[in-house]
């Protein structure tokens, strides 16, 4: 008897030694390297139900605040207190951005705003002005009531030399009456920079209306331009995804981050492009990751589009620049791409240039069926805000900051494909990870 029982002791012991050697084997921790071996097939997902994220119900909308109107708004005073010309650098999305704070500042000031200087960017090897790129006209017609804005200044003022104020860059406090005002009001005529650390959630309401109505009322693309987009969107099968995939040079140094797994190519360009910048390395670079401070790569992005479960052969629009890197592991997967330079003559194509060629990416992917952002920069926030004006929800950006977190955890395979789905259908369900500028307020909806 004695026997039998040191046998079931036994046979217990071995038996509860197997479960426990099964449940290390089936929840160790994969902890390590920044390169994830994660681009196996996602056929073993069993019991996932497989469909686009955008399928789900959306319960939070932002639609703009209910103040932006300019009903109940004071009205325009009588007396100017003289002429804001703002200067605008960089590309497109930025130079749109310096415009509609130059708009804010403008109607604080009570100033009227002549039509902005476009800072020749020679990085963008461009040289448009505000009329090559946008409908002059429109954009006066719709500022009317916010705004004053002209063309040219008037006949007494035109031989008058502007004063050219330099704001300041860096995050420091600054106050456009107190340190822009006097000048205004002694010369009349003043171009600016706007500062880029002025807290527009500051402006009085009437300044902060303006700003809105200037960003995302009142810009209108050119007629020429339009006409290009539209053709463009016509030789696009609907439904489409546009896709604004960002992994440049400059970006990568820019984010300090070390990839190990790049071409020697995409290398060489992204050393030159860092500029004393050296990347992290270490705990630093492991901290900076995973607080979502790396771009994707296209082979990344690539994997995060099959965990959301995007179609193979979906046709997608690729809104990117010329300088993109690392694209093929990408374009590999998803074969059905089209781009303003497969759609377009050559001819055609070789007159547009700089911002012209963003502009165009802008507004295929403004009316897009799905827009998709890789990484959360100037354009995709506008493409996102517009896409909201316009009721149209089915707008993503990729959540670096999860899908990095997941790795460094050791998820792979399967497991972080999963996790990539279910943190992306939350976001977008309740709008999280959407955060629009402070022209729109969330609204809670049962609508799709």
């Amino acid at each position: 008897k004695s026997f039998f029982m040191s046998l079931r002791v036994v046979t217990l012991v071995l038996l509860l030694f197997v479960l426990l050697l099964l449940l290390l084997i089936l929840f160790q921790d994969h902890r390590g390297a920044l390169s994830l071996p994660i681009f196996s097939p996602l056929a073993s997902m069993a019991g996932f139900e497989r469909r686009p994220v955008w399928m789900e119900r959306v319960q939070v909308h932002w639609l703009p605040c209910s103040w932006w109107s300019v009903r109940g708004l004071p009205a325009l005073p009588e007396k100017s207190n003289g002429y804001i010309k703002v200067e605008c650098m960089g590309g497109l999305n930025q130079l749109r951005r310096d415009l509609c704070d130059g708009v804010g500042i403008a109607r604080l000031l009570n100033a009227t705003l002549l039509l902005p200087h476009f800072e020749v960017a020679a990085y963008w090897n461009d040289s448009s002005g505000f009329a090559d790129i946008f409908d002059v006209d429109f954009f006066i017609h719709q500022m009317d009531g916010f705004l004053n804005v002209v063309k040219e200044l008037p006949a007494n003022l035109v031989s008058k030399q502007p004063v050219f104020i330099d704001c300041p860059k860096k995050n420091i406090p600054f106050d456009y009456i107190d340190a822009i005002l006097p000048s205004l009001l002694l010369h009349q005529v003043i171009i600016l920079r706007p500062a880029a650390s002025q807290r527009s959630d500051r402006y009085p309401m009437f300044a902060k209306a303006a700003r809105c109505q200037a960003c995302y009322q009142a810009v209108r693309l050119a007629k020429h331009l339009e006409q290009e987009a539209e053709y463009i969107l016509g030789k696009i099968p609907r439904p489409f995804l546009a896709l604004h995939l960002r992994f440049e040079p400059d970006m990568i140094a820019y984010s300090r981050c070390m990839y190990d797994s790049l071409s020697n190519g995409s290398l060489k360009l992204i050393k030159a492009a860092r500029d004393g910048r050296e990347p992290f390395s270490g705990d630093l670079a492991v901290a900076w990751r995973r607080r979502g401070k790396c771009p994707l790569t296209p082979k990344e992005t690539a994997f995060i589009f099959h965990a959301l479960h995007i179609p193979l052969d979906m046709p997608i629009y690729l809104a990117a620049g010329d300088e993109l890197l690392e694209r093929e592991p990408f374009l590999s997967m998803y074969t059905n791409i089209y781009t303003k330079n497969t759609l377009l003559d050559k001819e055609i194509m070789q007159k547009v240039q700089g911002n012209s060629k963003a502009a165009l990416d802008y507004y295929v992917s403004l009316n897009s069926d799905i827009y998709i952002a890789s990484y959360f920069g100037n354009m995709d926030k506008m493409v996102a805000a517009m896409r909201a004006l316009k009721g149209n929800w089915k707008t993503l950006v990729l959540n670096r900051r999860a899908f990095a977190e997941a790795g460094l955890r050791g998820l792979n395979d399967a497991d972080l494909a999963l996790h990539v789905w279910q943190t992306h259908q939350e976001a977008f369900i309740s709008g999280r990870g959407l955060a629009l500028p402070d022209c729109f307020c969330l609204n809670n909806t049962d609508e799709n």
